[in-house]
């Protein structure tokens, strides 16, 4: 975690801590004062060094905020948010991660009945007391009780959008050092997994101990959990990050082995067997001389034919190399075996962004900032599709039909002036029936309209997603299933029947690159593209710097085995 995101996530626990006390407005001011400290580019301890003032020049972060943010840097603790910690004792960020379970409810549950941990919430939920509140009642308290599991297992696994940059921070640093001869990141990290449980760095180097004394002296570290000769484990933000340094000939097999899946390895690994190899993290050996006792006592034995490098280990097998993102066991092995992979999309092959936020609703740029955004990230053209008023949407930051006219209009303007093509969208929403909440002849008068579920996001919402995909003005549904990654499941859907009429009406699928959402996941995105459907790689930027998670849209569209042209922001602007 960089000291921008330490600080962010503390503003952000101090903004659920005044919620839960029921304080007005204050919690939305310390939430964008987070979002903007996060994504500044500037390391907010050097703007603190320099004084409030300094880090007060960051949009949406005032005086009092500014003046914590110096504190928290100087002494290492917040004051007031040290006070709110004792008056609310609480794990606020587990407990909130139960579906319906927000700041206000976790407040009202300690206060009337001690609730503090998630175990004790589980009690609770259990002896039927939570139903007696006020307010809340059975269905409540049984919705609580079937989302702890999910909570739990969402607490212990990061989301790949901070664990990603955690690792490639260690993977650099490590680079760096002079006994290193290859370093990758490795585990569901190098898969691009949309959550991670621990980091895996991979070394070779022909000074082990060397390497391992330079990693648990990685600055960043909170703590060294174990050191041995040629494996260590620390704490990094709390995230266990592991160590494993092999050979340099020894790289290519043990890359191979320490990425996975699990899955995918097994099916690989029988697929040597059957070629009398066998194949571990030392390498492919040729066992066809020994017994099966023989081949089994020592992992090296036999006659080693691949292990250098970690194409060789599939060339062996006849196999071509799988990107990692593939490694699933979803029908990869089968397909590297008779060379019939996918080239998949890339970062660079996508062409402009077709959901992006401004002022005009909860975005935190103006249009011609964000267009400016756009042209300086390489985009050839962006869409704005604010937020459209409707269910799902506080009434303050959805547009009305009138808001949007005027917008487009605004949007045309800054159009002829830009050096790239900028398309004046919405960001509709679907109700529960499927209907859309901007009048027909708006959604008319723009360019791409993306329809996306903000509200009853649990259940079966496939009909209301398939009426959404027939109208002929949509053009993309956003976020399909409207889950957030270690917050909420979102929408359980039949995909098969979702890509189907998408394909038939021309509309396409969004894979939301906001590392909280990545929906659709890449298994959905893989069964859409088997019924001929398209997807939008789509950043759902609220700020310029969001252009850059575009990167986690491409690789979860990689795992669902996209090409660029199953992709349709990959056109030119008149092809889109």
């Amino acid at each position: 975690m960089t000291r921008n995101d330490e600080i962010a996530t503390l503003l952000e626990e101090f903004a659920a801590l005044l919620d839960a006390q029921g304080v007005e407005y204050k919690p939305r001011a310390y939430e964008r004062a987070a979002e903007r400290i996060r994504e500044h580019t500037v390391d907010i301890e050097v703007l603190a060094r320099e004084g409030p003032e300094a880090v007060a020049e960051i949009d949406d972060v005032g005086d009092a905020i500014s003046s914590k943010v110096v504190e928290y840097v100087e002494t290492g603790e917040i004051a007031e948010l040290e006070e709110l910690r004792e008056e609310l004792p609480v794990e606020m960020d587990a407990l909130t991660r139960v579906e319906g379970v927000g700041p206000r409810t976790v407040g009202r549950l300690y206060e009337e009945l001690g609730v503090q941990t998630l175990d004790d919430l589980e009690a609770a939920a259990e002896s039927g007391t939570i139903q007696q509140l006020s307010g809340f009642g059975e269905k409540t308290e049984s919705n609580i009780l079937e989302g702890i599991p999910f909570a739990r297992e969402a607490h212990e696994r990061q989301l790949l959008g901070k664990a990603r940059p955690r690792g490639e921070r260690i993977r650099a640093y490590l680079d760096e050092q002079e006994p290193v001869t290859r370093c990758e990141l490795a585990g569901s990290i190098r898969r691009w997994s949309p959550t991670i449980g621990d980091v895996d760095v991979l070394v070779s180097s022909d000074d082990p101990e060397a390497v391992v004394d330079a990693f648990i002296g990685f600055p960043d570290s909170d703590s060294t959990i174990e050191a041995g000769s040629t494996k260590a484990g620390i704490k990094v933000d709390g995230v266990r990050v592991d160590l494993r340094v092999v050979a340099e000939g020894d790289f290519g097999a043990a890359l191979q082995y320490f990425t996975g899946s699990k899955a995918h390895n097994v099916a690989v690994r029988s697929r040597a067997i059957d070629q009398d190899l066998k194949m571990n993290e030392y390498g492919v050996f040729d066992v066809s001389e020994l017994t099966r006792e023989e081949a089994e006592a020592d992992q090296r034995a036999g006659e080693r034919v691949a292990g250098e490098t970690e194409s060789e280990m599939y060339e062996i097998l006849e196999m071509a190399w799988v990107p990692p993102e593939l490694r699933e066991n979803r029908g990869e092995v089968e397909s590297a075996a008779t060379h019939d992979l996918p080239s998949l999309v890339t970062t660079e092959d996508v062409r402009g962004d077709l959901h992006v936020h401004t002022d005009w609703s909860d975005g935190s740029n103006t249009i011609e900032e964000m267009v400016a955004g756009a042209s300086e990230f390489g985009h050839e053209y962006v869409c704005l599709t604010d937020h459209a008023s409707g269910p799902g949407i506080v009434s303050s930051i959805g547009l009305d039909d009138e808001d949007i006219r005027d917008q487009i209009s605004v949007i045309r303007d800054v159009d002829d002036e830009a050096d790239i093509d900028v398309l004046a969208g919405i960001e509709a929403n679907i109700d529960t029936d499927g209907s859309i909440s901007v009048g027909d002849d708006v959604l008319a008068a723009l360019d791409i309209v993306v329809a996306s579920p903000h509200t009853g996001l649990d259940g079966d919402g496939t009909d209301r997603l398939v009426e959404a995909a027939r109208h002929p003005a949509v053009d993309i549904i956003g976020h399909p299933t409207g889950r957030q990654l270690n917050r909420r499941e979102g929408l359980s859907v039949d995909i098969d029947r979702l890509a189907r009429v998408a394909a038939e009406c021309d509309t396409a699928l969004e894979i939301n690159a906001d590392p909280r959402r990545l929906d659709l996941s890449g298994r959905l995105v893989q069964r859409a593209l088997e019924q001929g459907a398209m997807v939008a790689i789509n950043t759902d930027a609220h700020s310029p710097a969001s252009y850059e998670l575009v990167r986690y849209g491409v690789h979860t569209a990689r795992r669902g085995w996209a090409e660029s042209g199953d992709v349709l922001n990959t056109r030119s602007v008149s092809e889109l």
